[in-house]
């Protein structure tokens, strides 16, 4: 029997090409995506689709019992950059989105949960190179607080209410199907979609910000491995490292520069350079690589040519 979904935060950019892949792997009628509004067409043209407010309980009570739900993936949430802007509203909708899917789990209405972590949780304390699965979070941002906080929920509910909530520390995410949504890796989207587009690209971050950072398509395969993992291979309740690959703007830059020599590249680090400051540089995996065989496929050449070849495909048809 297949299992019936729901995903909030359907039209994020994460949330667009996860739902994608969930209705592959276990059908189209079998995942309800969801979101606060219809600005995502394709998304929502493409399958079942709710409207529902990540912060309205009994709203997402009454949609999983509707629709006979019986795994959710909370995938929304406001972002580093903008949760800079909009503490509070950071703050509301990123914890109780999650308090209000964990209460539905502990009282068995569902049986799985996904939630997603970040390297926000990490902070200027945290060692930077190969940073460790257990080591010191002290972060410095409001999406970097909620996040810490909601491992230390999704690990207590599991703990006390044996709720099955998994959860990985997603680096920046790259994509060429859907725009990010206001996060400081951001500009390792906009580069590719600039080069294309103009030849030239003004970065907010210095040339030398080495961050971890991930192609959609691994993001995509980490989510669902960890989901489709044996209970008993999970030894961490609270969020997975996760890594991939870590580049600098200027090693991207070099990239695009190998496909497009007359690409160009500026730097005007903005606000979002004290965020990336004081994140790691690159991120130790093996706890998830051993406990559920985590592997990644795209290395930045790879990547690059992937998203040069897609997006000139959407701008020069």
């Amino acid at each position: 029997m297949s299992s019936k979904i729901l995903i909030i935060g359907a039209c994020g950019q994460i949330g667009t090409e996860l739902t994608a892949k969930l209705r592959e792997l276990h059908g189209v009628d079998n995942v309800i995506a969801s979101d606060i509004n219809t600005r995502n067409l394709d998304l929502v043209n493409a399958g079942p689709f709710v409207i529902l407010d990540a912060k309205n309980f009994n709203a997402i009570k009454d949609c999983c019992i509707n629709h006979k739900i019986d795994t959710v993936y909370l995938m929304a949430a406001l972002l580093s950059a903008t949760g800079e802007k909009y503490p509070m509203e950071a703050w509301d909708l990123n914890m109780n989105s999650l308090f209000h899917v964990l209460n539905l789990a502990k009282t068995k209405l569902i049986k799985k949960i996904f939630w997603p972590s970040s390297i926000a949780v990490f902070g200027p304390t945290t060692p930077r190179e190969n940073t460790p699965q257990h080591t010191i979070c002290e972060p410095t941002t409001v999406y970097g607080i909620t996040k810490q906080v909601g491992e230390r929920w999704c690990e207590y509910y599991h703990d006390k209410y044996n709720v099955d909530v998994r959860s990985i520390r997603y680096p920046g995410i790259i994509s060429h199907k859907a725009m990010p949504g206001g996060g400081t890796t951001d500009y390792a989207v906009e580069i590719y979609h600039e080069a294309i587009k103009h030849g030239t690209y003004e970065s907010f971050l210095s040339k030398n910000t080495k961050l971890p950072m991930m192609f959609m398509d691994d993001a995509i395969k980490a989510t669902t491995d960890i989901m489709q993992a044996p209970t008993d291979a999970l030894s961490i309740r609270s969020s997975y490292n996760l890594a991939a690959i870590s580049f600098t703007p200027d090693a991207i830059a070099e990239s695009i520069k190998a496909e497009i020599p007359e690409f160009t590249m500026t730097y005007k680090p903005d606000f979002r350079q004290a965020i990336a400051d004081s994140w790691p540089s690159s991120i130790d995996d093996t706890v998830a690589r051993k406990d559920w065989n985590w592997s990644h496929n795209f290395d930045l050449k790879k990547m690059t040519s992937e998203m040069l070849t897609q997006l000139k495909k959407k701008y020069k048809p």
